[in-house]
């Protein structure tokens, strides 16, 4: 499992870095505090996609199963079901960390630095991937795609906390 870890880890400080110095070639960021939080807010969709993939699997799988067609509230959930109740779940979880993550970073940074948020929102993508195609195998399978949804929401949301420090102590 710490070596799946390890790799996301890499794999997201890879990816956010190349992106970083990669995507101001090919996409004009907004230099602007409002100009940022728009365009964030529409990068951000696609990590809802996620979110709809998640409900989807959980509704189709529901009306497949006559015991997971009444509800969750009525039953056990079938074996068919969990994984997806539970990619779901977690993938909710995750959404709220990097969608509110991503919004204050854009209201303190702009321009070059909003990369980031689209690198993050890639990155939640292949996790998301990583993570639903390692389920069925375990803890240490779905390692990787914990790991690359994760890091970036948590880095977002530390260089929120900093760039707000920075703000209050030197105005």
């Amino acid at each position: 499992m710490r070596v799946a870890a390890a790799k996301g880890t890499a794999f997201c400080i890879g990816v956010l870095v190349a992106s970083y110095f990669l995507l101001p070639s090919l996409i004009d960021f907004p230099r602007d505090a409002i100009g940022a939080l728009i365009f964030t807010l529409r990068v951000d969709l696609f990590v809802l996609f996620w979110v709809l993939v998640g409900v989807g699997l959980v509704s189709h799988a529901r009306r497949q199963s006559m015991q997971d067609i009444a509800g969750s509230a009525f039953g056990t959930p079938s074996e068919t079901i969990r994984i997806k109740i539970a990619f779901l779940q977690n993938t909710l979880e995750q959404a709220v960390i990097a969608i509110g993550s991503h919004i204050v970073f854009s209201t303190l940074a702009s321009g070059d630095a909003l990369a980031l948020v689209v690198a993050a929102t890639f990155l939640f993508g292949a996790g998301r991937v990583s993570f639903y195609r390692g389920y069925p195998r375990g803890a240490a399978a779905r390692a990787f795609g914990v790991v690359t949804t994760v890091i970036p929401g948590l880095l977002a949301f530390l260089a929120s906390l900093v760039l707000m420090s920075l703000r209050v102590v030197f105005g």
